[in-house]
This record gives C-alpha cells, sequence and structure tokens, in this order.
C-alpha cells in the first residue's frame, strides 16, 4: 500500500457511497459538510440522504469547481481508469511509465481531498468514481474529456459485426475467436501490452505513425472519406482506428495510453506554480542586497511601500468625502431600473477629478460601506445616510479600516459597470446585476498570496494569474482559460482596487493590509486578542487558517497552501480585523493641522490634512484652487459673501484666519473681508413674489437702471422698496450676478442664514453581499447537523427483534386478521396496551424501542427513543433521531418494536 494512502476502516468492503461514509467518523463528515456546505440545506435525515444528495449533479459540479488542477487531473484520470480502479493503475495514469517523484508525493493528498470531499470512495485496491463525477469527466463524442482520451475498444466497437471484429483481429495478427466478446478483449489485450503493441507499430508505415501522433493527445476525432488513403487504411485494418460515424474515425484509449507512455494528462501539474517577484521589484531587490551591510536600502524598501499605501489610503478618505460632500444636498437621481445614470456618473467624474471607471468603483465602495443610499423619497435621489456622519466622526484609520472592510466582503463588483448582462442591457453604477460571488474570495486570495512574498516585493500579474488558475481550473473554463474569464478579471481589478485603496504601495502589500489578513500575535491575555484570533482568517504569511476543512491538494513548496474556503468571517472578526489594521495605519497617516499659510495673493496653503472645523470653515470661506500634498485654498469674494451667507460675520473671519494662520493676515485679504462684508446685506430681498429694499435710493435707483434687470421685471413700490414677480432665490443670484451683495430676509424682516442643509437618508443598511452558493457553516451548526444524520442514520438502519404476529379485528367486518409488526421497514404497529407495557418495560431496564410516531399533521416518521418516565398518557424519552429529550404523547405512538442491539 503507497505510503500516505489511508485503508479503508471496514472488515467489508463498502459496496455504496452511503455505506462508505458509515464508515467515517465525525471529523471527516465535519469536514465533507466544511467543504460542502450544499449539502446541508436541509440538514440531511440521515446518510443514506447525504450520500444522494453528494451524488446529484448540481453539488457534484460545485464541489469539481472548487478543486485545484491536479486534483482534478487525478479525478480525471479516475474517469477513463476501469471501474473500480487500484491506486497503482491510478498512479500509472498520472505518471506513465517513466515515473515523477513530485506527482507520486502528492498523490496520496489528491486522492485523499477526493474521498474526504465524497466525490470518489472505497479502499485503495477498489476505488470509484461518484457516477455523476464521472459522467461529467468521462470523454464522449458530445463531451471531449479534458484528457484527450476517447472511447475504449468495447466502447467503441459496441455495435460493430462480428465479421468485421475477426477481420480486425486476423489484420493485427491474432487468433480468430467464437464470439465478439473474446475478440474485443484479445483486441484490447494487444493494445495493453506494451511489448506486443510496440512490434506492431512497429511495421506500421510512417505516415500511418504521422496520422496517430496528430490524434494521440486529442482530439482523438478524425474525418475520412469514402476511400481512405493506405496508412488510415492500414489503421482501421488493425483496429488503431475505429469507426465512430460513417465519416469520423476515433483513436481507441488504450492505444492512445500506449503512445503517450501511460500518461493520462500530456502535462500534469501536481505542484502550484509558484507567486515570482514583479522583474522590476526583484530586480531592485538584487541591487539593494548588493550593498551589502553597509546599506541600508533593504530595510527602506518597506518603508516605501507603507509610505505610498497610507497615503493612498489617506486619497481614499479625502475621496469618499468629496463624493459625499458633492451629494450633500440630494444627489443624482435614481434611475427607473435603479442605478446611476452615464450623465451623472459624468459630472460625479469631474467633481471628483477622475476617470469614470474610477469613480464607479468609488461610488460602489460608498454604498458597499453604508455611507451612500437611495433616500426613498418620491423623486428618489442618492444621498449619504446617517451612518456617513458617524463615519466622519472617527479617527482616519478607523474610517480606512471601515472601507477595507468593507471592500474585501462586497460582492458588488465595479469593474463590470459599462458592460452588459446577458440581456444586452448595459450595466449602471449602483444598479442590479453587479453582484458576482466570487469577488471576495478572490480578493482575499490574492492579498494571501502577496503575503507569501517578501515585504517590499510586488507579484508577476502573469505568475499570479498562473497560481489563481492553477487553484480554480474549472471557474475559468466556461472562457476557455482566456485571459478575461471572470477570475482573471477579478483579479485584475482587485490589484488596480487594493492600490488605490491603500492596501497595497507599488504592488507590493502593506502593513496595515497584513495587519488585516493575519492573527493578533500569540500570548495576548486579553480578552480583544482572543477575539481577534478567532477572527484570524489567515496565517501571519497570508494563508488561511486551518478549519478542519481538506488538506492542500499536493505539495506547494515554492507557492503557499491552497485556499480552503470563501469565507472572509463574521462581522466582529472583521471588527476585530480591521482595529489591528488601524493600529498599524495610524503612525503612518500625517496628523490633521490647525493651521494653515496666508498668502498675500489672496490664498492660503494647508501643508497637510487639517482638523475637520478648520477644514469645514475653510471650505465655505475659500475655494479650492488646488490638491495634492499641500491644498491651495483661494479666498474670493463670492466665497467670503458665501461665508457671510452661511451667519459668519466680517469680525468672526477676521478672528478665524488670525486663530488658525502661521503668517500675519494680509493687507488685501482684510480689505476684501471688509469690503464684501460692508456690501452684505446692503439690499433686502423677501417674497412679493419677491421684493428688494434698501435704504440708500440710489442703489435702488442703479438697479433700475441696469438692463440686466430688465428679466426681473422690477417695480418701485417705495422710495427704498423694489417689487418683482421672480422668486426670491432667482432674483438673489440675479443681483449677485449684477456685482450686488444681497442678503436674504425673513418674513420678520431678519437676515436669513442660507448656509446649504445636508440632505440625509433615513437609517440604511450597508447591501448585503451575494454569497458565491451557501456561506461557510459555523462549527455549533456543523457538530448539530453530524449528531442529527448520525441519529436519522441509526433510526433507519436499527436492527429491530422479530415480534410474534397478533390478531386483531379488522376495522370493517370484525373479523380476526393477523398483523405482523415492523416487516420490510415499515412503522410497527402495535395495541395501545402492547405500547404501554413495552415503554414502561423499557423505562425500567433503560434500554431503547423503536416507534411508529404520528405528528398533530399527520406526518408519520419512525423513530429510536430511550423511555426515562411513562405518566398521564405520555412517555418522556430521549430521543436518539433528534438528540434531545422529548414527551411523545401515547396515543400519537402507532407502534413499538424492541432492538436487537441497544444504541444507548
Amino acid at each position: 500500500m503507497p505510503e500516505g494512502v489511508p485503508e479503508g476502516t471496514g472488515s467489508t468492503p463498502p459496496r455504496t457511497l452511503a455505506e462508505a461514509l458509515r464508515t467515517r467518523g465525525d471529523r471527516s463528515l465535519t469536514a465533507l459538510l466544511r467543504a460542502r456546505p450544499d449539502l446541508l440545506s436541509p440538514v440531511p435525515n440521515d446518510l443514506s440522504q447525504l450520500a444522494t444528495r453528494a451524488g446529484t449533479r448540481a453539488s457534484v459540479v460545485r464541489a469539481l469547481e472548487r478543486l485545484d488542477r491536479f486534483t482534478l487531473q487525478t479525478a480525471e484520470a479516475l474517469a477513463v481508469a476501469p471501474e473500480p480502479a487500484p491506486y497503482d493503475t491510478l498512479r500509472a495514469l498520472l505518471t506513465g511509465d517513466e515515473g515523477d517523484p513530485r506527482i507520486e508525493a502528492a498523490l496520496p493528498v489528491a486522492v485523499e481531498t477526493l474521498r474526504d470531499q465524497a466525490l470518489i470512495w472505497g479502499e485503495n485496491d477498489r476505488l470509484r468514481l461518484v457516477r455523476t463525477a464521472r459522467e461529467l469527466l468521462a470523454p464522449s463524442p458530445t463531451h471531449p474529456s479534458p484528457t484527450g482520451l476517447g472511447p475504449t475498444v468495447a466502447e467503441a466497437t459496441a455495435g460493430m459485426s462480428p465479421g468485421r471484429l475477426q477481420e480486425i483481429l486476423i489484420s493485427a495478427g491474432l487468433p480468430s475467436t467464437h464470439d465478439p466478446v473474446s475478440a474485443v478483449a484479445s483486441v484490447t489485450a494487444l493494445f495493453n501490452d506494451r511489448t506486443r503493441m510496440a512490434a506492431l507499430l512497429d511495421t506500421a508505415p510512417m505516415e500511418a505513425l504521422s496520422v496517430l501522433d496528430r490524434l494521440v493527445w486529442g482530439p482523438p476525432y478524425g474525418e475520412v472519406t469514402a476511400s481512405p488513403t493506405p496508412p488510415v487504411r492500414w489503421l482501421r485494418d488493425r483496429g488503431l482506428l475505429l469507426p465512430a460515424t460513417a465519416r469520423t474515425v476515433v483513436l481507441p484509449r488504450e492505444a492512445a495510453l500506449h503512445l503517450r507512455a501511460g500518461r493520462a494528462h500530456r502535462k500534469p501539474e501536481p505542484v502550484a506554480p509558484e507567486v515570482a517577484p514583479r522583474a522590476d521589484a526583484a530586480g531592485t531587490a538584487g541591487s539593494m542586497g548588493s550593498m551589502g551591510s553597509a546599506g541600508s536600502a533593504p530595510s527602506n524598501r518597506p518603508q516605501m511601500v507603507d509610505s505610498t499605501a497610507a497615503g493612498q489610503a489617506y486619497t481614499a478618505l479625502a475621496t469618499i468625502e468629496e463624493l459625499a460632500k458633492d451629494w450633500n444636498e440630494g444627489g443624482p437621481n435614481v434611475l427607473r431600473a435603479g442605478g446611476l445614470s452615464v450623465r451623472d456618473l459624468k459630472r460625479t467624474a469631474t467633481a471628483l477629478d477622475v476617470t469614470e471607471p474610477v469613480a464607479a468603483f468609488w461610488v460602489e465602495l460608498a454604498y458597499a460601506a453604508g455611507l451612500l443610499a437611495p433616500d426613498g423619497q418620491t423623486d428618489e435621489r442618492y444621498a449619504p445616510t446617517p451612518a456617513y456622519d458617524d463615519w466622519q466622526e472617527l479617527p482616519a484609520p478607523e474610517r480606512w479600516a471601515r472601507l477595507a472592510t468593507a471592500w474585501l466582503t462586497a460582492t458588488r463588483t465595479a469593474g463590470l459597470v459599462g458592460s452588459q448582462d446577458s440581456k444586452g442591457r448595459t450595466l449602471a453604477v449602483l444598479g442590479p446585476d453587479l453582484d458576482r460571488g466570487p469577488a471576495p474570495e478572490v480578493r482575499r486570495r490574492i492579498l494571501e498570496l502577496l503575503a507569501t512574498l517578501p515585504e517590499g516585493l510586488a507579484p508577476d500579474p502573469e505568475s499570479l494569474l498562473a497560481r489563481l488558475r492553477w487553484e480554480r481550473p474549472l471557474r475559468g473554463a466556461s472562457a476557455g482559460g482566456r485571459p478575461d474569464d471572470l477570475r482573471s478579471r477579478l483579479a485584475a481589478w482587485t490589484m488596480n482596487e487594493a492600490e488605490m485603496l491603500g492596501f497595497t504601495g507599488r504592488g507590493a502589500l502593506s502593513s496595515h493590509a497584513r495587519a488585516l489578513l493575519s492573527p493578533p500575535p500569540q500570548g495576548r491575555p486579553d480578552a480583544q486578542a482572543a477575539a481577534e484570533g478567532r477572527a484570524a482568517g489567515a496565517s501571519p504569511t497570508g494563508a488561511p487558517a486551518s478549519t478542519g476543512g481538506p488538506a492542500p491538494t499536493g505539495p506547494t513548496p515554492t507557492g503557499g497552501p491552497t485556499p480552503t474556503g470563501t469565507s472572509v468571517g463574521t462581522a466582529a472578526e472583521l471588527a476585530a480585523a480591521g482595529a489591528r489594521a488601524a493600529r498599524v495605519l495610524a503612525p503612518l497617516l500625517p496628523a490633521p493641522l490647525d493651521h494653515v499659510l496666508l498668502q498675500a495673493d489672496l490664498t492660503a496653503v494647508a501643508p497637510g490634512p487639517l482638523l475637520r472645523p478648520l477644514a469645514e470653515l475653510l471650505a465655505i470661506a475659500a475655494d479650492v484652487e488646488s490638491k495634492g500634498g499641500a491644498t491651495v485654498y483661494r479666498f474670493t469674494p463670492g466665497s467670503v459673501r458665501r461665508a457671510l451667507d452661511a451667519g459668519q460675520s466680517a469680525s468672526d473671519l477676521h478672528d478665524f484666519l488670525k486663530a488658525h494662520s502661521r503668517t500675519p493676515v494680509p493687507q488685501p485679504l482684510a480689505y476684501l473681508i471688509d469690503d464684501v462684508a460692508r456690501k452684505h446685506g446692503h439690499l433686502r430681498v423677501g417674497s412679493a413674489s419677491a421684493y428688494v429694499r434698501c435704504d440708500d435710493e440710489a442703489v435702488l435707483d442703479e438697479i433700475l437702471a441696469d438692463k440686466r434687470s430688465q428679466g426681473m421685471r422690477l417695480r418701485r413700490l417705495a422710495p427704498t422698496v423694489l417689487a418683482a414677480h421672480a422668486e426670491a432665490a432667482a432674483l438673489l443670484d440675479g443681483l449677485r450676478t449684477m456685482g450686488f451683495a444681497p442678503a436674504a430676509e425673513s418674513t420678520e424682516g431678519d437676515v436669513m442664514i442660507t448656509r446649504a442643509l445636508a440632505h440625509r437618508t433615513p437609517p440604511r443598511a450597508a447591501p448585503v453581499p451575494v454569497p458565491d452558493g451557501p456561506p461557510t457553516p459555523d462549527g455549533t451548526l456543523l457538530s448539530a447537523a453530524v449528531r442529527a444524520i448520525r441519529a436519522g442514520d441509526m433510526a433507519a438502519t436499527v436492527v429491530r427483534k422479530p415480534m410474534p404476529e397478533a390478531t386483531v379485528p379488522a376495522p370493517a367486518s370484525g373479523a380476526a386478521s393477523p398483523r405482523v409488526a415492523a416487516v420490510n421497514g415499515a412503522l410497527p404497529r402495535t395495541t395501545p396496551g402492547e405500547t404501554l407495557a413495552t415503554v414502561q418495560a423499557a423505562a425500567m431496564t433503560g434500554s431503547a424501542v423503536w416507534i411508529g410516531y404520528v405528528n398533530a399533521d399527520g406526518a408519520a416518521s419512525q423513530r429510536v427513543i430511550a423511555p426515562v418516565r411513562v405518566e398521564g398518557g405520555y412517555v418522556t424519552a430521549y430521543d436518539h433521531t433528534a438528540d434531545e429529550v422529548r414527551t411523545y404523547p401515547l396515543h400519537r405512538i402507532t407502534g413499538v418494536a424492541e432492538l436487537a442491539d441497544d444504541p444507548a
């Protein structure tokens, strides 16, 4: 027996998958249900039902899609092997005649993984692939096998005339037989015999060998004419090409395996491809290493990565704030079909000074974090949520952690924006159909693979994609393995988004991203460390922590472990991971400043991020002129008037600037504030429809004389009052356009503060990610499910004592009729007296019995119970099927039978 391949646990080989599952321990069943959570929906009644569900097409397809390339190649080799296949036969199909130590080392793990996931069963001398998996992976004319092999000789000659079979025997130099079955066996034995097969091919024309070379690695089918060439005739006469259709021939599987030196696959891949550093990154590392101990460049590289990533993280926070500010008074309208219009996306991209795809990413990220949502009004618009105000109050590192964890778990994929769905409709930002279930798994897996590289090194994109395709080969099979399959596109989007969000700097994983992926240090006594330890989804190098699932398939000495699941953690676990990342990020972010530098050209320079009150007031009193490491604000008459409209006075602005400027307030700026304040409120606008009043009649005369006021349709009501047909807001805008600085007036004559009111949605929850299949069950559910399945299986398979026939009156005639208990697995039938006596005896002896029970809805079931107490017409018992103590009315028990062996 090969080392590493476990022996069967039963003395008698299992005959079915259900019997094989009964030989497993609870830990093995738990691993199966964790690896294939779809088997738990709903929880199977017993192991037979579990085996049936594990063999359904949908479940098998899902399980095959989660296999890595070598484990899948192992299953494909079993699909073309005789059934049942000994382990040695399987190994020969993968290693060939020459052997391969890497394959021999990886094969036991692959076989065990397939067995753990109930895709194969049986002991090692009789391995069987689940029938549905064999149907999916075995070659057929309509469904070629990935191995490139064709049908066997027996399959290809089915329906062939006996005379034609005898002609093949004679042409191949074999003795004739008396029946087609022995003729097929004789040809098969020839093709499987390496010595005789080599001697036969030595007599073949060179052109015939060229024909075989074109078919040997697949596809094995070829077209022939009505009058084939001599080389084709030579092959066809000897059975090396067998007819598939009237114009098609096929190379039999046995002959192809001989030509392949026994290998089922052209290129087995037992070891995961290594994620290599990017060429320029590797070159940089090499040059740094050549400096020797005197240089400090090797330690500077990770610092550069962290600094770049922290800068991107700060930019991410500023961009989200800019987006919310742009939508503060009510953002774009929601399309009837949902989402944002192309025009609104372009306007948002212009406001954020980014491209439209980048703007789509930031909008989707804010939505995924619950910071933006539709307001639910009749004229529905997008707006910040109340959660955005809470988010703004958090420290910058914690705000970034909220965005980072939202991105990690979100299934909405901004990269799809602008593409078309299956019905030809264009996918819009914030619209439907942007969810892709594999997105969280791909994001986390890429970050884990980045963590396997030395700090400061960025990955080579091609090697990263090759690794992802090796781990999930069938996920890209729908696109033919092209670089534009969904997982490859998700990988490309992930790398770009991780850079924009600050997970990576210059393509390399940052320290705070590693903290987000890694568990806390060992030995921390506080409760938070314990919670964070439970939250860990990855090892210190980014590899996923063990969850008790199947072992990684194949040795991966160069690439790290293969993924074991798609779960990225519960909300509490993510919060703990985010707190760890925030603590690492905090020293890397610049501290907010409480000052600016005022300059004589009416500008203010903020040399870094500002404290929120300072930033908010400065944003009202000045216009942003440029952004970057330092933000430049410009004071204009309009911006100063905006501050006055918001309730600030000239003295307030002077005091504000003096308190927060490291340079003296320039005289031109002080004059600008005083000049605008002198005019501000000199005119008063109210509603008549609207009116203008001013104590200076000359100013009103000037307005009436100006041609630009004609559209306002002004008329003088009094020496100091003008009336207008325009609305008050339009009148204010018109007068400001003319160069005046009017102030709005309330009905009481007081100056109105026209600060923009923030529009908020009602409380909204963040969108729930759409999982890629059933979620991974937790340990509590798995433990309960295994107990329930075990109990149900015991109830279905337990051995009952035979009971003698009894005589009971027939319901209609009153004549006596025989009654047999527990026949052919039917529910036992006993009289009420017999039922009471049996359960009382079981309660006294502590034994278990088998009962038939009908509930209040009329549903019948069978149960194994251990009675504890019988009184008042009820029996209280431990129900092995439900694994709990229950009480049953005696009148609902149809009958009772003793067990041959006490399961308790």
